[in-house]
């Protein structure tokens, strides 16, 4: 579908009218609605992705004050639509280290662990993790874990690794209170476990129910490639995060 800004005649009026209302109200035209009314605005064009593999990415341009819990309820559903899509892949559970191109580096698309489930989730939404947690350590490379021993931040793992990008979330998102009440967690959230051996996991709460309808679903990898699966308690939770930039 592609929508243009007109320059006609009729427009022009319509633009005229509303202005004179607003006005008569004490408000003011939006400046880019009075550029179109009077012709000089560019044409703009809104085009449907012709892939249905991915959600468009969303807008860069940051939303108003008024718009935002708009724009991050927006933000929310295309990011669990993401990890929903994720789950088509089939993927072999392999944490291996590989050098990546930077910004916008991934492993294989058919290789992956729980991280890169998240990471590819926003990638769809055009939230580069590997450029936005490298150029956080970047600044604040002490805020960080030293669990692996390293001197400086490396973009081809650290995205990779759930203990930075719990840092990360709580530096540059919200850290939300770790309950047992399945009604806490939200779509797009973001969930982060210890497993048998004190291993670190993460997933994406998602907007489909268990069977009973008491617990959000989750999409995550824990050595089966994505899967969306009613596994939100199954192991001890550590971390519940937020995170919906507007751009």
């Amino acid at each position: 579908m592609v929508v243009r800004a007109s320059s006609a005649s009729v427009c022009r009026c319509a633009l005229a009218a509303a202005a004179s209302l607003l006005a008569a109200a004490g408000l003011v035209l939006p400046e880019r609605w009075a550029r179109a009314g009077s012709g000089t605005e560019p044409n703009t064009t809104l085009e449907e992705s012709a892939s249905s593999s991915r959600p468009a990415p969303i807008s860069a341009s940051a939303p108003s004050s008024t718009s935002a819990p708009i724009g991050r309820e927006r933000t929310a559903a295309a990011l669990v639509a993401a990890a929903k899509e994720r789950t088509r892949h089939r993927v072999t559970y392999d944490g291996s280290y590989h050098r990546l191109s930077y910004p916008g580096g991934d492993v294989p698309d058919s290789i992956g662990v729980c991280s890169d489930v998240v990471i590819r989730a926003y990638r769809a939404l055009g939230i580069d993790l590997q450029e936005r947690v490298h150029e956080d350590m970047r600044r604040a490379f002490s805020s960080y874990p030293r669990i692996w021993g390293l001197s400086r931040p490396d973009p081809n793992i650290d995205h990779r690794r759930v203990p930075n990008l719990e840092v990360f979330f709580t530096r540059h998102g919200e850290s939300l209170p770790v309950t047992n009440d399945p009604a806490d967690y939200r779509p797009g959230d973001l969930v982060t476990w210890r497993l048998p051996g004190n291993l670190p996991h993460v997933g994406i709460v998602v907007d489909s129910r268990s069977g009973d309808d008491v617990r959000p679903l989750i999409v995550h990898n824990i050595g089966r490639g994505p899967q969306l699966e009613d596994s939100i308690f199954e192991y001890p939770v550590t971390g519940h995060y937020r995170y919906l930039p507007s751009e």
